[in-house]
């Protein structure tokens, strides 16, 4: 039974596709696949396209591991790949490789060179190598399709609680923690300075409230070590001139040292727009303000 998408974000619409997936791979007792593709397709086909990314590759595998995926395969995709016609593709991946009795896809799903393919020759194509086609009508609220490109515009905005609902969790950003300019522990508030990724999809410019988990060297969660609830600013901090954009957690009721840790930094909802401040006392007030807020908020 195999699942094919790029499914960044794996979004409560991409979940209902992997769910479908899954039950039939357990009625008909064979082994559930999801294939994904890395890099993002859009990337290979048109340079410089890449759209900001939702999850990391390590945290999708993650996320379906934990909808009962037997199997996550991340396939190269490179010129040569995208230039392999549609029924190429399902003879190669599909058959040969995989020996797929069934494939579920939305019902939006495209492949092959130029996305020549669609839903509809998938199923001609499985009915000549011997395999079932099951599209899945995709997930809507308000007349509004749960899609990666919809959550990506929400992180964009600022609008993480929206963002949180399309996925089924508060999105996350991912990265190592790196030393800045100790302004924060200066101020009284010690911050984790994050080094992301590049395509990563960072929440607009503001303040954010947050929680922040531990991950691994290979950026997996490590279960049952939470650090808790954090204040975020992303932005490059106007009051100090600061020119770099920066994503800053301020972990509540945490001392030590997390240089060189690797962290996921959530977020729940944004407080306010990044502002400038006349004075740093005034800034400071705010800080506090922030702080209150927050614990409120995620406790």
């Amino acid at each position: 039974m195999v699942t094919i998408g790029v499914f960044d974000g794996i979004h409560r619409g991409h979940q209902s596709i992997i769910a479908d997936a899954v039950r039939m791979a357990q009625k008909r007792d064979v082994p559930s696949v999801l294939i994904t593709f890395v890099p993002h397709p859009s990337e290979v086909v048109r340079p410089g396209s890449h759209p900001p990314v939702l999850t990391s590759m390590v945290r999708r595998a993650e996320l379906v591991a934990e909808l009962g995926v037997d199997v996550f395969c991340a396939l190269p995709f490179t010129l040569e790949f995208s230039k392999m016609a549609p029924d190429e593709f399902v003879h190669r991946a599909l058959v040969e490789r995989l020996h797929a009795s069934a494939v579920v896809v939305g019902e939006n799903f495209r492949f092959g060179h130029k996305a020549a393919g669609d839903i509809h020759l998938l199923e001609r194509l499985g009915r000549a190598f011997g395999f079932t086609t099951h599209g899945i009508p995709l997930l809507a609220e308000d007349d509004t399709p749960l899609s990666a490109t919809y959550v990506r515009s929400c992180v964009q905005a600022g609008d993480v609680r929206t963002a949180a609902d399309v996925l089924g969790r508060p999105h996350r950003v991912d990265g190592v923690v790196e030393r800045g300019d100790q302004r924060g522990r200066e101020l009284g508030f010690p911050t984790a300075n994050l080094r992301t990724d590049a395509w990563a999809a960072v929440p607009a410019d503001g303040v954010y409230a947050g929680r922040v988990v531990r991950l691994d060297e290979w950026g997996r969660t490590v279960p049952g070590n939470p650090l808790g609830v954090a204040a975020i600013s992303v932005g490059t901090n106007p009051t100090f001139e600061v020119r770099q954009r920066r994503v800053e957690a301020y972990v509540l009721d945490f001392s030590g040292d997390l240089y060189g840790d690797t962290l996921g930094i959530e977020f729940v909802e944004r407080l306010r727009g990044m502002e400038k401040f006349d004075t740093v006392d005034a800034l400071v007030q705010q800080m506090h303000a922030d702080v209150e807020e927050t614990r409120s908020i995620v406790s």
